[in-house]
């Protein structure tokens, strides 16, 4: 017996197996639908742009496109309820996202529910659309998509960093609640990946990842069982060490660094 177990049956052996990925018409999810495409799975692409999903399924034959908007509850539940009639589904991906650098002196406070909508309540929909089915089978796998801007309060994140705050304490308090019942949940916690939502950035982003390696270190995740996720590792370490200092320490160092 390992001295640590896993915290999540491994996913290892895709072929078979149903993933729903919700936002993946660009960037961490697209990728890792189509490296989960690779693997063997049958892969399902949501996203509100129909044009990018429509060209996922032409690339990679096979997979289901499902247009959605996440932030529309009945939607969600009407698309789960489909893919759930032709069989189990193996594991759900929420990462749909919105993002738009935001301090205090510009508050816009329209935007930020925007990201509360796509970030978190959008999640919500997908697990409860989801859970049931999960819960009766006694199998599944529930991953989010969060951030390491989740971990602290940092410059510019006024409107996001809340909302992958959230995601991360859910995806906790999940575990919890379905650890016993052979039910996965995991939160992915990148740092910087080249997608449309970073790109608007105009200040460096260290240690930046292209979505291709994100979904490659997603996967890995997955098939250790790994609760949390998060990459890359020369980034996300000195991220979480930052989370043991005192405020005063903390303040003092996020402010030197990003002036």
């Amino acid at each position: 017996m390992a001295l640590f177990p896993p915290f999540n049956p491994p996913l290892k052996d895709w072929h078979g197996k149903t993933v729903w990925i919700v936002g993946a018409s660009t960037g961490i999810g697209r990728a890792t639908a189509a490296e989960l495409h690779g693997l063997g799975a049958r892969v399902v692409v949501s996203a509100r742009k129909v044009q990018d999903l429509d060209g996922f399924v032409l690339a990679y034959p096979g997979s289901l496109a499902l247009p959605l908007d996440a932030t529309d509850a009945l939607a969600v539940a009407a698309a789960a309820a489909q893919l759930l009639l032709q069989g189990p589904l193996d594991c759900v991906m929420y990462c749909a996202g919105h993002y738009q650098a935001m301090r205090a002196d510009a508050l816009d406070v329209p935007d930020m529910l925007r990201h509360v909508e796509v970030n978190y309540f959008g999640a919500l929909y997908v697990m409860d659309a989801v859970l049931p089915a999960f819960i009766a089978r006694g199998a599944g796998h529930l991953s989010l998509v969060g951030s390491v801007a989740g971990y602290q309060g940092l410059p510019n994140s006024l409107a996001y960093g809340p909302t992958k705050a959230a995601l991360i304490n859910l995806a906790e308090t999940l575990y919890l609640d379905l650890r016993d019942k052979g039910i996965g949940v995991s939160i992915v916690n990148p740092g910087f990946v080249q997608t449309p939502l970073t790109a608007g950035n105009e200040f460096t982003m260290p240690a930046l990842l292209t979505p291709a390696q994100a979904a490659t270190a997603i996967v890995q995740g997955w098939s250790r069982g790994a609760f949390e996720i998060h990459f890359p590792k020369r980034f996300t370490l000195w991220m979480q060490a930052m989370r043991l200092l005192p405020y005063r320490a903390y303040f003092s160092l996020v402010s030197r660094a990003t002036q």
